[in-house]
């Protein structure tokens, strides 16, 4: 059976919860939660991102995700809250799901990095385009 983009983003959003900003900085600041850019270097580049994050692209979850990977982040913990955010949600809500299918138990979707500013998260300036 395949699957659409409707039917995967169905399933994603039905096991990451979706925060707001408040709830996030709450969650970094008393659980030590990991505030997760998912976005590409150069969408960071044009717009910065948010303070404290840590940035990995989408396209290499998976291997900063698995511990046995020779990519892996120490970042990336699965004892360790795991708030993921992009430009509007939908990529934080894949990813989600598949750090969730990797074992990630606490992992939240903040939506885009226009929430984190729209709820008063501050933002750093961009990035070194060849990260």
């Amino acid at each position: 059976m395949t699957s659409t983009l409707k039917d995967m983003m169905a399933a994603a959003n039905a096991v990451v919860e979706r925060i707001d900003a408040e709830r996030a900085r709450a969650l970094v600041a008393e659980k030590g939660a990991l505030l997760l850019d998912i976005r590409d270097a150069p969408e960071i580049e044009k717009t910065g991102r948010a303070q404290g994050s840590h940035h990995i692209p989408r396209g290499m979850l998976e291997f900063r995700a698995d511990p046995d990977s020779p990519y892996h982040d120490a970042e990336l913990r699965k004892d360790r809250p795991i708030v993921l955010h992009c430009a509007s949600g939908g990529r934080a809500a894949l990813a989600g799901k598949l750090l969730k299918d990797m074992g990630f138990s606490e992992v939240y979707n903040l939506g885009g990095l226009k929430d984190w500013i729209e709820g008063g998260g501050a933002v750093d300036g961009a990035i070194d385009p060849g990260m």
